[in-house]
């Protein structure tokens, strides 16, 4: 199947209300994966990817992470046509008998599905012994991690995951890209309705959020980047070529560092650098692997978890603050009630690309 470029535009406002009614049409969930999926499937993946990386798509735009949701099928596209990514590959799964372990190799194909294929086991291990990991190798990432550590809390897990990326971010003090923005998401299944989520760059901010300034013709706050000078700067375009920086200086590139190991060199996978090597400066989906954790809260014998955790959750918004993750579960509660927005404009973008690769 031919793949034709499209440029997508991301939906950079809210639009949760109806003053942009005229130029949106709603979809429910379900009828935007499929949308999503028969996009996917026309560009070049086969029905199990299409499937799960539609789902992951749809459920960012759902709880309006827009940089990670319809977006981000311009660089799905642009990868397989460079062949850095296979549409067509399954993932296999390895149960590393009597261990807590678990190991799934993509084959070069999209991380959604290596993970969905891999995760009843992950579970059934994080049941039995306590604790579990399950590493993805060979991979192309493209998505949030909080999609994945949330479906670890429905199943009663707590759950972490990280994962490098290509080389972005300098290490504090530095001047030139060796980091990846490297996201570590954690999720805590024990409350009263949802988890406690968060999703995080360890970089000051996400590429993609940079990304959508550089878009906007909007500038960047002055530490989230340097120049090719190693200069802070506030150009998002020239913070692209030169280096992001990490967040909390020392303490964010510490993080980064202990990913690279965790989720490359642990798992006998890529470091950011090497990804960057391999892709030679195409700016693709990054390939390379990832680690999860999946930790069972009754392993240890505590007693009413929901409770205990809750003494510190509501102390925390009793003060006034925000728990991470809040304004997505909201934005999702408006979607599953009136529906999912998306743009005229983007819709024929997505319609255009099915006619072309049709023809």
């Amino acid at each position: 199947m031919m793949l034709v470029r499209i440029t997508i535009e991301t939906q950079a406002n809210t639009l949760s209300g109806d003053t942009m009614s005229h130029e949106t049409q709603w979809f429910s969930f379900t009828e935007l994966v499929e949308k999503v999926q028969t996009v996917l499937q026309h560009g070049g993946l086969n029905a199990a990817q299409a499937e799960a990386t539609a789902h992951t798509l749809v459920t960012a735009e759902q709880d309006q992470c827009y940089s990670h949701g319809l977006y981000r099928i311009e660089g799905i596209f642009k990868t397989l046509a460079s062949k850095m990514a296979d549409g067509q590959a399954l993932p296999t799964v390895s149960d590393v008998a009597g261990q807590a372990l678990v190991k799934v190799n993509a084959h070069g194909g999209f991380s959604s599905l290596a993970f969905n294929t891999g995760l009843p086991l992950l579970i059934k291990k994080a049941r039995q012994f306590g604790l579990a990991a399950m590493a993805i190798n060979d991979c192309v990432h493209y998505s949030a991690l909080w999609v994945e550590v949330e479906q670890l809390a429905q199943a009663g897990m707590a759950g972490l995951a990280m994962c490098p990326t290509a080389a972005y971010v300098a290490p504090s003090g530095g001047i030139s890209k060796l980091l990846g923005t490297n996201p570590f998401a954690f999720a805590w299944p024990c409350t009263q309705a949802e988890p406690y989520v968060f999703d995080f760059a360890t970089s000051a901010a996400a590429r993609g959020a940079i990304e959508l300034r550089q878009r906007q013709n909007q500038p960047i706050p002055a530490d989230w980047a340097i120049d090719d000078y190693g200069q802070p700067t506030t150009d998002a375009a020239a913070g692209l070529n030169g280096a992001l920086l990490p967040f909390g200086g020392h303490k964010g590139s510490a993080l980064a560092t202990m990913i690279e190991l965790l989720a490359g060199v642990w798992i006998d996978d890529l470091l950011s650098l090497e990804s960057s090597e391999r892709d030679q400066e195409r700016l693709l989906a990054p390939r390379h692997g990832e680690l999860i954790l999946a930790l069972n809260p009754a392993a240890f014998g505590a007693t009413d978890l929901t409770a205990h955790s809750h003494r510190l959750l509501d102390a925390i918004t009793a003060q006034g603050a925000r728990l991470p993750s809040q304004r997505r579960f909201a934005a999702r509660q408006r979607a599953q009630q009136k529906g999912i927005a998306i743009r005229t404009a983007m819709l024929q973008q997505l319609d255009a690309l099915v006619a072309q690769t049709t023809d």
